[in-house]
């Protein structure tokens, strides 16, 4: 069985989402009915997680990911990426996120707990 990745999840739901999809389309895709999203230490239903992707969507301007380590194993799901956002006001963000879950029957994502921190855009000397 196939599953669904975080970093594809990312990127059409926020960083290029087409706006001929409505969002609970796409969520579909990638979440279970039964999903839920644990981050710094709140855990979130579906509806609350779909509130929250509303909310970052209408205030990211552009986005990338990029996967450092992905690991599958059964249902259970490990994943660290770095995202670079972009904010209507102009300012920008650097986090690094590690994600641990668990996959649905269908290989969509059940359960997610993710935690990072920001990073520091490089320096030049």
């Amino acid at each position: 069985m196939s599953h669904v990745r975080i970093s594809d999840a990312l990127r059409v739901l926020v960083f290029e989402p087409d706006p001929a999809v409505e969002l609970h389309e796409v969520l579909d895709r990638y979440y279970a009915p039964d999903y839920t999203h644990r981050s710094d230490g709140k855990t979130l239903n579906r509806d609350e997680f779909t509130q929250m992707v509303a909310g970052i969507r209408g205030q990211v301007t552009e986005g990338t990911v990029t996967v450092l380590d992905e690991l599958t194993d059964g249902d259970t799901y490990a994943e660290r990426h770095v995202f670079r956002i972009t904010l209507k006001n102009g300012t920008t963000q650097t986090r690094e996120i590690a994600i641990f879950g668990t996959f649905a029957e269908d290989g969509r994502f059940r359960h997610l707990s993710e935690t990072g921190f920001d990073v520091e855009p490089a320096r030049t000397v």
